[in-house]
């Protein structure tokens, strides 16, 4: 005998997808609704008990409402060339009116009176432009939203001071600003004679000291050339005499 059609509404209906990376719990929800007129109960299992975490994985939903359920997937390392083969099936039973334990509703249900539903587990990792994308976009929206904030503040501080105040504020801006290039002037002009203090200063250590050799190779020279002159002179002078 053929089962009777799910009662239930499953948001989505075919697939659960999780989106990666898989370096943390990822979780996609299951949205469950009943709209019938009589409360249902319903259990999720899954082909992978140990990979995923289903909250809650049973219970009762009353006529006309809906459930949430949280399906996370745990940590795992993701091969790209690996088909899921996860699946994951919803079943349901109708609840009597008289309903006190559930678990033996489920135990006394014939197999006609079960519903099911079944959903394949589809996993998704990002592109690298993707990733690239989302956080230019995280960045952008981060600096428009500290440049909004920032423009409203200055707005608001505006609006709250008069025209005399604002000129006295911008005047003063104005004398802030010269006063730090001024600064900065001398600074710059103090740097630059630091700069030939320390060359002169290494200009001298790097000059030798005359040694005594070299003192007495000068004064060598000096007794040489007065010599000379001497000589050249009584040369001179015998000469002028020989002319005579």
């Amino acid at each position: 005998m053929a089962r009777p059609e799910q009662v239930l509404l499953l948001e989505p209906q075919h697939e659960l997808r999780f989106r990666g990376p898989f370096t943390d719990v990822v979780t996609s929800t299951l949205k469950l609704a009943n709209p019938t007129d009589r409360n249902v109960c319903f259990k999720v299992k899954t082909t992978a008990p140990r990979r995923y975490c289903v909250r809650p994985n049973s219970g009762v939903i009353d006529a006309g409402t809906s459930i949430h359920v949280s399906v996370m997937l745990q940590p795992f390392d993701y091969d790209p060339n690996e088909k899921s083969k996860h699946k994951f099936m919803v079943q349901s039973l109708l609840a009597p009116p008289d309903m006190t334990d559930t678990e033996g509703v489920w135990k006394d249900a014939k197999p006609e009176d079960l519903m099911d539903s079944k959903l394949r587990c589809v996993f998704e990792m990002p592109a690298e432009n993707e990733k690239t994308h989302e956080m230019e976009s995280n960045k952008i929206a981060s600096s428009l939203s500290k440049s909004e904030s920032s423009t409203l503040s200055m707005k608001s501080m505006a609006s709250s001071l008069d025209d005399g105040e604002v000129k006295k504020i911008m005047e003063e801006c104005k004398r802030l600003q010269t006063e730090v290039q001024r600064l900065r002037e001398e600074n710059r002009q103090i740097r630059q004679e630091d700069d030939g203090l320390r060359m002169r200063k290494s200009t001298v250590m790097s000059t030798p000291h005359s040694s005594p050799a070299m003192r007495v190779k000068e004064e060598g020279l000096s007794t040489r050339m007065i010599a000379l002159i001497v000589l050249f002179f009584v040369v001179g002078v015998i000469v002028g005499k020989l002319a005579l």
